[in-house]
């Protein structure tokens, strides 16, 4: 080979893989801007750890909702919240006492690892099962949680929210839509304020 033709193939041979070697640190650059902007999907298994230990609650219950009533019924209880899974998981046990009765109910909630989110479980002694799951997650300190039930043979939207929360305290709200969630109707309202326990009690 004479070497004007190899100088002529060599040069060709650089003019086209110069580009791809561009072509090749874009892709890198970009995939690592990419990595790099994605953000981190909380974990959320954890959202519930505030709640765990013995808690005094005053709670008020709406007398027949979605009627037009106006008659509150009050409570004063205790909230026993215990750890299961490692915190994936966690039942509440509530007892209650007012001037409509003696209550107890259960709430087991369950976190979904896939979907990040919670599902609470609800259940009261006089009716011995769970009502359909609400569900949903925390966003900046606000957890608000949905589903769907029926209501005097009406299907009804639910939510419940979960606010206020400090170290000793945070705040429960159940509501009800009959017209698709363009109004609700609060029926539900409790106050847990921590109890202090044993440990605390020794210091």
């Amino acid at each position: 080979m004479n070497a004007p033709k190899y100088h002529l193939l060599l040069w060709i041979l650089i003019a086209t893989l110069l580009p791809l070697k561009g072509i090749g640190q874009q892709s890198s650059n970009t995939a690592k801007t990419n990595s790099q902007q994605l953000p981190t999907k909380r974990d959320g298994q954890h959202d519930f750890d505030f709640h765990i230990g013995t808690w005094k609650t005053h709670l008020w219950r709406l007398v027949d909702p979605l009627t037009g009533s106006t008659k509150w019924v009050q409570y004063e209880g205790t909230s026993d919240v215990r750890k299961i899974w490692n915190g994936r998981a966690n039942l509440v046990e509530l007892v209650a006492d007012g001037p409509a009765g003696h209550f107890e109910g259960l709430n087991l909630r369950l976190c979904n690892p896939q979907s990040r989110q919670w599902s609470l479980n609800f259940a009261n002694s006089r009716g011995g099962t769970l009502s359909p799951p609400t569900i949903g997650d925390f966003k900046n300190g606000r957890g608000e949680f949905f589903s769907q039930e029926t209501l005097n043979e009406r299907a009804i939207l639910v939510r419940f929210v979960i606010s206020d929360i400090t170290p000793d305290s945070c705040r429960f709200e159940q509501a009800f839509s009959d017209d698709g969630g363009k109004t609700w109707e609060v029926n539900w309202i409790a106050i847990d304020t921590r109890l202090e326990d044993e440990t605390d009690k020794a210091h």
